[in-house]
């Protein structure tokens, strides 16, 4: 929850509108300034004053604790032009908030955290447990001291800054124009000799306690199976886990989830347990756990949920290592034990976001995409592309850029590095899922690497805002490039759009090479719509050299057209109005007469 505090009448407004727009996120605290913020403090996990800086300094000075468990504070000033990360930046999400606040207020965030300023990410933003030295580390990697990574487990981490040294095994693969070095965390640590003194990032999921100039990264690696019987204790259930993950000597913080039967998706004892580890409860069926073959499988459990194992099965169900063979509760009344786990090592799986970045704008980019760019460590994409984008990336970001006709090659060195491990963005223009970079990515992808596609503006949208309306109906996109797709497949779907009376637009319509199939196109619609048709012609569409204009079917001129155009062409519907395209959707009052 976020408590929202201001003290005047411009900071309410201000308040207020953040309270509309995060209705369920959000509480306002009234009353004495003084009394609401030592309220919201301790009540809510952030805090947004509407306040001097100065004053919430003094305010909150006598409330801190420490910086894991203090609140996140922003101020806003009362002319709402700047939202300050005051307290919390990392740890209590203040920067990230400022963020928030600042773009639904239109204020400036300020954000002074030093990884933050630099594009460097803070070792307590990566989305694991991090333990140690976490601000000695931090200011090695800015002033560019020698960091070693060693890693007993692989995890997709970001770009760090190159004096964050990687494995030596991570090469660089073959790619045209490749630039720069990196890897995720992966090689064993007996490759590495760092030297007494170095700082150091440790990626692991065992018990152990970090020395002097260290942090340690607990990746969520460890499956736990649970099987338990019908009123099986949460004490049982969770003193079961715990000792088995002590006695294992590993670490309760990179347990990613407890998992078991779907029989047992609702046994209480099993969801509290998950509730206080704070990890999500996964279920199986028993014909997927059946499945699995496992080193103790037992007929207890098959008689009663239909499996030979729940324990084991559950937590091998995704692949892995066995560290901890089934183990049973001990009581100490002597009674039956009630509860059974096991626990695996899960394999690191790479992850491939594969990243729209729209038509050219910067401010078409989606936050999301920018995200996504500042998460990666490896970037893959056309070198025009990079270019568009290279300034968002953290520094020690490895970018593997090349030319036009390298698709296939990009996309299969795209997923050739998450299987690797890594966290990987594919980058295309528009939406990577609209004549670009998805299809042939995914096509070389399967189940072993995550995936997250970013949708962008594609191109037919952006032109089509500019032009006006023109896709106020059914419209459809098709490409008149025969590189990929033989000319008699494309001009059968032109003449299946004509003859529906779809708005058309082109994609690739003309080239210096390839100059007759968009004449070829136009006459075919020709043959269904009147010359007076509605034609937009936009080229380089948001950006800085954008043209535009709105003629006639019969009147274009193809010589006007390149690979850099989009051009729509109108149904019999479609009117030109004030210079502008407008294809009505057919509302009924729309007919009705004025």
């Amino acid at each position: 929850m976020i408590g929202l505090i201001s003290a005047t009448a411009a900071g309410a407004a201000a308040r207020d509108r953040l309270a509309s727009a995060w209705p369920t996120r959000v509480r306002v605290y009234d009353g004495a300034v003084g009394d609401a913020v030592r309220a919201a403090f301790a009540e809510c996990e952030q805090l947004v004053c509407f306040l001097a800086t100065g004053a919430v300094v003094r305010l909150v000075a006598p409330l801190l604790s420490d910086k894991v468990s203090d609140p996140g504070v922003v101020c806003v000033d009362e002319a709402g032009r700047f939202a300050v990360a005051l307290l919390g930046g990392h740890g209590g999400g203040a920067n990230e908030l400022a963020r928030e606040v600042g773009e639904l207020l239109g204020a400036e965030p300020v954000v002074t955290t030093a990884t933050d300023s630099v594009g460097v990410p803070g070792l307590d933003t990566l989305g694991v447990p991090v333990e140690g030295d976490v601000a000695g580390v931090s200011r090695a990697m800015l002033d560019g001291e020698p960091v070693a990574l060693e890693a007993e487990v692989s995890w997709p981490l970001p770009a760090l800054p190159s004096n964050v040294r990687r494995p030596a095994s991570e090469a660089v693969p073959a790619l045209p124009r490749a630039l720069g070095s990196a890897g995720a965390a992966g090689t064993p640590l007996a490759q590495r000799d760092d030297g007494p003194g170095r700082y150091r990032i440790l990626v692991s999921d065992r018990v152990l306690e970090p020395a002097e100039r260290e942090v340690v990264l607990r990746p969520p690696c460890l499956a736990v199976g649970v099987g338990a019987s019908k009123g099986a204790p949460a004490d049982e259930v969770l003193g079961l886990v715990e000792g088995a993950l002590r006695d294992a000597g590993l670490s309760a913080k990179s347990v990613a989830e407890l998992s078991t039967v779907d029989a047992k998706a609702d046994e209480p004892g099993i969801v509290e347990a998950a509730a206080r580890l704070g990890v999500p409860l996964v279920t199986y069926t028993a014909e997927e756990l059946a499945a699995v073959e496992v080193p103790n499988p037992s007929d207890a459990p098959l008689t009663a949920v239909g499996t030979p194992s729940v324990a084991e099965a559950a937590a091998l169900v995704r692949g892995g290592e066995l560290l901890v063979p089934k183990r049973k509760s001990e009581r100490a009344d002597g009674r039956p034990a009630m509860a059974t786990c096991a626990v695996v090592r899960r394999p690191a799986r790479g992850r491939l976001a594969v990243v729209g970045l729209g038509p050219g704008a910067r401010d078409l980019l989606t936050p999301r995409a920018k995200d996504e760019l500042r998460r990666a460590a490896v970037l893959v994409g056309l070198d025009q592309y990079v270019d568009q984008i290279r300034d968002l990336l953290r520094p020690g970001t490895r970018i593997l850029e090349s030319g036009l006709g390298a698709e296939e090659e990009r996309a299969r060195t795209a997923v050739a590095e998450a299987r690797r491990g890594q966290a990987v963005a594919l980058i295309g223009s528009g939406d990577a899922g609209v004549y670009a970079m998805a299809s042939p990515a995914l096509a070389e992808a399967s189940d072993d690497i995550d995936v997250a596609g970013v949708p962008g503006v594609t191109a037919a949208l952006a032109a089509g805002a500019i032009l006006g309306a023109p896709l106020g109906h059914d419209h459809v996109s098709i490409s008149l490039s025969d590189l990929h797709t033989p000319w008699e497949v494309i001009e059968r779907r032109v003449r299946a759009a004509a003859e529906a009376d779809i708005v058309v637009t082109f994609y690739n319509p003309r080239s210096r090479g390839r100059d007759w199939q968009l004449p070829k196109a136009l006459a075919i619609l020709a043959e269904h719509r009147e010359p007076t048709t509605p034609v937009g012609v936009v080229r380089n569409a948001s950006r800085p050299d954008e043209s535009s204009r709105v003629t006639a079917l019969g009147s274009l001129d193809p010589a006007i057209v390149d690979m850099m155009t989009v051009v729509t062409v109108g149904n019999t519907a479609t009117r030109e109005i004030a210079g502008r395209m407008v294809t009505p959707r057919g509302y009924r009052w729309q007919e009705e007469p004025k």
